[in-house]
């Protein structure tokens, strides 16, 4: 099972890096375009690779994580399992997902805002809404997880 973790660890820092040159370094990547040719089919191995770790890690590992019981140590402090560590992952991923995408909702609707304000300072109060209905996804999964740690 460990060497899925690593497969899936040595993917994400793959595909991390190749999108971070093809989205830095596009004049550069012009230049070189053997690189370029080569940093594409990268991708998309990665991401299969990823993926294809991922679910394989999913059907051999959540029976042995969910398996294991906490046992108390010597000092009396519980052991925190990995079913117990895995599911306080999982209680934080909302909250990851939901403030990428209220940053990407609060990107065009700030500089549109700011646009109608400067044309016509009287919508200021209009686009506060917009800007708090997008603002409200984050706080969203924010609730969500503190649900989900709750029932853990």
């Amino acid at each position: 099972m460990y060497w899925l973790v690593g497969l899936m660890s040595l993917a994400l820092v793959g595909l991390i890096a190749t999108g971070l040159a093809l989205e830095l370094g596009p004049e550069r990547l012009a230049r070189i375009g053997r690189l370029r040719r080569w940093l594409k089919p990268a991708l998309a191995t990665q991401l299969l690779a990823f993926v294809s770790a991922h679910l394989g890690l999913l059907v051999l590992g959540v029976g042995d994580a969910l398996a294991q019981t906490t046992e108390a140590t010597a000092a009396g402090n519980a052991e925190i399992s990995t079913g117990m560590g895995l599911a306080i992952l999982g209680a934080g991923i909302p909250t990851a997902f939901s403030t990428i995408g209220a940053g990407i909702a609060v990107g065009p609707i700030g500089a549109a805002s700011l646009a109608a304000i400067t044309e016509k300072p009287e919508s200021l109060g209009r686009t506060l809404i917009y800007l708090g209905l997008a603002e409200g996804i984050a706080i969203y999964g924010l609730v969500v997880s503190i649900l989900l740690l709750n029932r853990i």
